[in-house]
């Protein structure tokens, strides 16, 4: 039987069942204990220093905890501290992007995805680079400057050299006043080898969801095709750090396994990852299994309510608090309103999921032949951004730190000290400032500026904001571009 050990490089040592079935019964025997609760809660409230803020984070145990408990006042308790942890290291700064989808054939046969290669029926297509071009120009269209590109895994249609042709096309393309400045990658795991040729592409953020972290569901719900590997497919974040990518973004699937062990599991897995690396992830994801072409989430049984997706999040950022948390388009507006307020720090807005989604179609236009999954939020770009700024947050379309090389250890440095305030605060406004001159409606605009104008005062540095100002007042005389701290 393998040993619980986060230092370890296999995959069943740092996720190991045993640990993390003693940590749920832990978890189940406290979750009433008050005096326990209260000293968790009190733990994970972020502390007020000379520089700002720290927070010691939890245990995936303490967490576990957390997530069991069921008394109201103490899970309004855990929101209120979220809330708390969010201000104090991310603010009210939201960042945005959209997802791009390349290809979508496939040889595996996960069960939950319609790109599974059983699937005769769905429509298989792959981007030439002139159409991933075409997609680009309609993605700054709208004003997007960062990007998540995904693919299905396949040797033959989409090896690691096309996914580096289309990052390298997507960098290329200027139009207008648009420029796509990070392209974070979500394709299948792979080789040292390829993390490294990815890390010279220029790619931002590595992402890669577990899907389960529960063994045997992971081997059922990928029963053939080189994602069944479960050990090669957990370890991959070790590879692509080794291959010299220090973001990672990590997440699972809810709805595919019990809620509470894949908490746990992910966890641990970000806890791996300190251990070894010297740093977290980067990011963590929390999609939920919805419906696609010949998928029916009904017929998973491990599908959770929405209150308790809140708890999972908010759990989650306790735990984790340096940690960016990631909403797609897979959840309503409504949700997403709700779990904003609990630490999620990055939101997809005008998403498709389609491959070749973008181009050629009107904002209410929604080409759903090559699907991934439907989408619940259905708004425009300028809607989500009109909407977080209705609900007091600042949409930033800031990709500064990996341009200035603030990532890995130097990000997580920054943001543990309280420093990265400095930057990404003025970021977010000369950003979004950009945005409204470009893109924005009207409504949208004069929403913007209004909230510009109260934002910059918030800037603690006399000098830091003199420049931003002066920045944005160039953005609205001219077309000038691009600046950053």
């Amino acid at each position: 039987m393998a040993i619980y050990n986060p230092k370890s490089l296999k995959a069943e040592e740092f996720i190991n069942d045993e640990e993390i079935r003693e940590t749920l019964a832990y978890a189940e025997a406290n979750k009433n204990n008050v005096e326990l609760i209260d000293q968790i809660l009190e733990k994970a409230r972020p502390q007020k220093t000379a520089t700002g803020h720290i927070c010691a984070g939890l245990t995936h145990r303490e967490a576990s905890v957390l997530l069991a408990c069921e008394i109201p006042e103490k899970i309004e308790k855990m929101y209120q501290i979220a809330e708390e942890i969010k201000l104090a290291f991310y603010g009210n700064r939201i960042v945005i992007f959209a997802p791009l989808y390349l290809s979508n054939y496939c040889v595996n046969g996960c069960v939950y995805c319609p790109y599974h290669m059983k699937n005769k029926h769905i429509a298989r297509k792959k981007l030439t680079q002139e159409e991933v071009k075409a997609e680009v120009i309609a993605l700054q269209d709208l004003g997007h400057k960062r990007l998540a590109i995904e693919a299905g895994e396949d040797p033959v249609n989409n090896p690691i050299e096309y996914i580096l042709e289309c990052i390298k096309t997507i960098y290329s393309v200027h139009h207008k006043n648009g420029d796509i400045r990070r392209v974070n990658v979500n394709i299948a795991a792979t080789t040292v080898e390829n993390y490294r040729k990815l890390k010279e592409a220029g790619i931002g953020t590595y992402i890669l969801f577990q899907e389960t972290y529960h063994k045997q569901s992971y081997l059922e719900l990928h029963p053939t095709g080189p994602k069944h590997d479960y050990a090669y497919h957990t370890e991959a974040m070790d590879r692509a750090m080794e291959g010299g990518i220090d973001d990672v973004g990590l997440g699972v699937l809810f709805g595919l396994e019990l809620y509470k062990y894949e908490f746990a599991g992910l966890l641990m897995h970000a806890e791996h990852l300190e251990a070894v690396h010297g740093v977290g992830p980067h990011t963590i994801s929390v999609p939920r299994l919805k419906r696609a072409d010949d998928i029916d989430p009904n017929q998973f049984d491990n599908g959770i309510d929405d209150e308790t997706f809140a708890q999972i999040t908010a759990c989650i950022h306790l735990a984790v608090p340096y940690t960016g948390l990631i909403i797609s388009t897979r959840e309503s507006e409504q949700v997403r309103s709700k779990l904003l307020r609990l630490g999620i720090s990055q939101v997809s807005g005008g998403s498709r999921t389609s491959v070749g989604g973008y181009a050629g179609y009107t904002p209410e236009e929604r080409p759903h032949d090559t699907e991934q999954f439907e989408v619940s939020d259905q708004r425009s770009l300028d809607e989500v951004v009109c909407w977080l700024m209705e609900n007091g947050h600042i949409p930033s379309f800031c990709t500064a730190c990996y341009r200035e090389g603030r990532t890995g250890d130097r990000f997580m440095s920054l943001c543990k000290s309280g420093q990265i305030l400095n930057c990404c605060h003025p970021n977010a406004l000369m950003t979004l400032s950009e945005y409204l001159e470009d893109y924005a409606s009207a409504k949208t605009k004069e929403v913007g500026y209004e909230m510009v104008e109260k934002e910059l005062k918030r800037i603690p540095k006399d000098k830091v904001r003199e420049i931003a100002t002066q920045n944005i007042e160039a953005i609205k005389a001219s077309n000038r571009r691009d600046f950053r701290f």
